[in-house]
């Protein structure tokens, strides 16, 4: 049997999750650059519990779309968090990840700002509720990142339809024809490739991995408030007590702006009420890191869509510079991989002296 211990001494090896995707590159590169030592290890073989006997904290960017990652990365962190060893993502970062029903929850338990949001586990109630709901709303999949599995409901019908469908056979969590309209989108505005569109096709006869391990949404349905009249919204992401932010546009006759390739690093953009309202939400949370989208109800006050550990790292590369918790802004290069590493070294010493 393998113990892995918090005792005083223990060795503080870091431990990173072997992958070429990811914040993984980003942290094996700051450790070398700061002589920090760190051991790769492979986090979906069976003996991964021995292979972090010598370490003190493990660092996974896992993703909703590795079939592998899907089957055991939260069962494999949260026990190594039960057992008093270091992660990160630990589970207020995480457990809400890629899981929008999940989100309205938590939102609501701990009164943060957004839009209301109706959950059905029962058809009928659901067919009910929109019988005399105010449209349009936005339907949303519990899964899928990038504006992916999101439709504008304009009318009970088109939600009865939706309802029936959610409670039949279901919605598959990746849809060929809406992924293709998205490459085919992001190929006519210069930001892919030729080829990428040709994958798009392709993806109607073999489905990503992902999609079957999933299977198919069903058994619930779940409809938010449309926050109409906002052309854009603005990311920020929270790191400890740092932050960066974007404003990201909506796609043209679109509703949408997650994934649509226009976005601004302008400081002067990103609203600072929305940053003052990430730092809350973040403390409340307990989470070390989280990427907040933020939009606008029609009274002027921001309210937050959506909350994700991860991001693209490189499409923050950009920013110019980076706010702390007491809203003085830092300009200059950084490294938000790097606050990761800080973050969970700092706590694997407090842990190691207790």
């Amino acid at each position: 049997m393998v113990l892995l211990t918090t005792s005083k001494g223990t060795d503080k090896t870091l431990a990173i999750h072997d992958s070429k995707s990811g914040f993984a590159p980003r942290w094996v590169e700051y450790c070398e650059a700061k002589g920090i030592p760190y051991k790769l290890v492979d986090c979906h073989e069976n003996d991964v519990v021995r292979q972090l006997e010598s370490c003190r904290a493990l660092l996974w960017h896992y993703s909703q779309s590795d079939p592998k990652d899907l089957l055991v990365a939260r069962q494999i962190l949260s026990s190594l968090e039960h057992s008093g060893f270091v992660i990160f993502p630990d589970f207020r970062t995480a457990w809400h990840f890629d899981d929008k029903v999940g989100q309205k929850y938590l939102f609501e338990a701990l009164d943060i700002p957004t839009p209301d949001t109706y959950v059905f586990v029962e058809r009928d109630r659901a067919l009910e509720w929109a019988k005399n709901a105010e449209y349009p709303k936005v339907f949303k999949s519990r899964h899928g990142a990038g504006s992916s599995n999101v439709l504008l409901v304009h009318s009970a019908k088109q939600a009865r339809r939706i309802i029936r469908q959610s409670f039949g056979r279901g919605f598959s969590v990746y849809r060929p024809w809406q992924n293709l309209k998205e490459r085919f989108y992001k190929w006519r505005s210069g930001t892919s490739s030729t080829l990428n569109l040709i994958k798009g096709g392709a993806r109607f006869f073999y489905p990503p991995k992902f999609s079957r391990v999933l299977g198919r949404d069903r058994g619930y349905v779940y409809f938010q408030d449309f926050a109409a009249a906002n052309d854009s919204d603005v990311r920020v992401i929270v790191i400890g007590e740092k932050a960066l932010g974007i404003r990201r546009w909506v796609r043209p006759n679109d509703f949408r702006a997650s994934g649509s390739g226009h976005f601004s690093y302008d400081p002067e953009l990103i609203d600072q009420d929305c940053i003052e309202l990430a730092f809350q939400c973040a403390r409340k949370i307990g989470c070390s890191c989280a990427a907040f989208d933020f939009v606008r109800r029609t009274d002027g006050s921001p309210v937050v869509l959506e909350i994700s550990y991860g991001f693209i790292a490189s499409g923050y590369d950009p920013c110019p510079g980076y706010w702390d918790a007491e809203m003085n802004w830092h300009e200059g290069p950084f490294n938000p991989q790097g606050w990761t590493v800080d973050l969970v070294l700092k706590q694997a010493s407090i842990d190691a002296s207790t």
